[in-house]
Parts: structure tokens; sequence; C-alpha cells
């Protein structure tokens, strides 16, 4: 019978020739003592046990993943790859919102409120919103303007709806789609260090509309003075969260770039609430037809002697 000391682990070829043909594979490394006393299989104070579970590490992280709801998207034909563009709770677009109702000096929209978590939920649902509360005020406050005035008949301008929808769902995509290639091109490979991608550019500039559902509420009122007043605060606002976001991507730049590009910025923007002032919301004037007065026609009776 052969005594414990003689009973020793041995590397065999084989199983050498399998580790280099797959290194990733699972190992265990045991250096038994010489102590008789341990029982087998039983690791003692001295050994040295080494395990290798790269497999193991890998499932574990994609369970883990599974249970933090990060699934991995698919291809960009798959439900599911769009599906984490709107993977945002009801506190982080509420956060979001204020972030962009009350913008701060040295405060960073994409750093502070999206933190690499770009949505198109709160985007997409304030634009609609915004379409619907510009078409449906501007026709409320175009009857209101007209409570005195007999020969007026109101009719509901469904049409502005679509006009509504048109310009302000192109304006979020279309400019975002242009600020976000010009800057790629501008910055070029540094774009990687310093740069937004284009779903947090889109991000950015669906949540500074944010502002003018409430102001375009308020535009119902029939007071030229206060309408203006009330579209300056929003631009200011919703521009402030513009500048303040893009001004350190392009302050690196040359210094005229950087004034045109925000420049560029606050005018599309404020040429967006302009207009939507003027045309859904257009001041009606009175003008008193004129009177057509009759000219006094004179009737001379000639009589002539017989």
């Amino acid at each position: 019978m052969a005594s414990p000391n003689d009973l020793q682990f041995q590397e065999f070829e084989v199983a050498a020739d399998l580790l280099s043909a797959d290194p990733g594979a699972s190992t265990l490394s045991i250096s038994a003592s010489n102590d008789p006393t341990i029982a087998a299989g039983t690791p003692a104070a001295g050994e040295d046990v080494k395990l290798d579970l790269s497999e193991d590490e890998e499932v574990q992280e994609e369970s883990s993943e599974l249970l933090g709801g990060q699934k991995p998207s698919g291809g960009f034909w798959t439900f599911e790859y769009y599906q984490s563009f709107f993977n945002v709770d009801t506190v982080q677009v509420l956060d979001r919102v204020k972030g962009s109702m009350m913008p701060l000096p040295g405060r960073n929209f994409v750093k502070h409120y999206l933190r690499n978590n770009p949505d198109l939920y709160g985007p997409f649902w304030i634009c609609v919103t915004l379409v619907f509360s510009v078409a449906i005020s501007g026709n409320m406050s175009t009857f209101l303007r007209e409570p005195g005035n007999p020969g007026y008949h109101h009719r509901a301008q469904f049409h502005r709806v679509t006009i509504a929808a048109v310009v302000i769902f192109l304006y979020a995509w279309l400019v975002p789609i242009g600020l976000w290639g010009f800057l790629t091109w501008r910055q070029g490979a540094e774009r990687q260090v310093g740069g937004y991608s284009f779903l947090e550019t889109v991000c950015v500039y669906g949540y500074s509309l944010f502002i003018y559902i409430p102001t375009s509420i308020l535009w119902i009122i029939p007071y030229d003075w206060l309408q203006w007043t009330l579209i300056v605060v929003a631009m200011v606002i919703s521009g402030s969260v513009l500048v303040l976001t893009f001004w350190p991507v392009v302050r690196d730049d040359t210094k005229v770039t950087a004034v045109a590009t925000v420049v560029t910025i606050v005018v599309l923007h404020t040429l967006l609430a302009v207009g939507c002032k003027l045309y859904f919301f257009q001041t009606t004037v009175h003008t008193t037809p004129p009177t057509n007065i009759s000219p006094l026609i004179h009737t001379t009776l000639v009589v002539k002697p017989h």
C-alpha cells in the first residue's frame, strides 16, 4: 500500500496541450503539503489555491446586467435598439425639465442632468405637447380678441396643428443635426474627448423647448405687451440653456468661429419663438370701412319759350 507521501499531483502532457490550445479555460492549481493528517480534497493552511474563473465571471456579469435592466441592444432594425433611447424614469425626466427652466452659470446641462444617459422620451413628448399648446392657444387667442365684434364668426383653424408640428419637429431635429455635424467637422478626432454625441445634442434642444409650453398658454391673454414680455423671458431662459451647454465645446476653436456658432444658435432659437408668435397669435387690426358718400346731383330744369 502506498504511503501518503507517495501521492503527488503531476502535470500531464495532455493537460498542457489542452491549456495551450485554450488559454482561457478554467484551471485549478493546488500545491499540497506533506502533512499526512490532512484529508484529501481539504485545503490546508499551507496550500496555494489559484482559481481562474474568467468564464464564470462573464456569466455573472451578464446575469447582473439582466437583473439591472441593461439588456444588450441589437441592430438598428430591432425594437430593442430604439428601446434604449427611452430608458428613463419620471424622476430623471422631471429633473431634466427643472434644469431646462433654471439654467445656472457654470452648470452644463449635459454633464449635470444627462450624465451619459440621453433620452428621446422627454424631447419627443415636449415637442408633441408644444405643438398642441401653440395651435390651441393660437385659436383661443384669436377668439378672445373679437368679443364685441358682431360681424366676426369664429372658425377653428385645424391646419395650424399641422403647421406647428412641421415647424417644431423640423427645428428640434434639423438644427441639432446641423450643429452636431458642424462640431464634428471642426473638432475632428478631438470630438471623442470634449464633444457631444448626436443623441445628447438632440436631447438638449428638446428639453430647451419646454419653457415655451407654459409661455404659449399664457399667450392666450390678449395683450401684446404681455405676450412680447413673456416671449423675451422664454427666449432668455431657453437660449441660456443652449449657450451654457455648447459654449464649452466651441470656446477652444477660433474666436470668430466660436462667436459665430453661438450667435447662430441664438438667432435660430429667436426666429422660432418670434415666428410662432407672429403666425399663431396674430394681432387683429380693425379698419373702419370708408363711407360711400353719393355725390349731390343738381338737376336744372330749362324751359324754352315756344
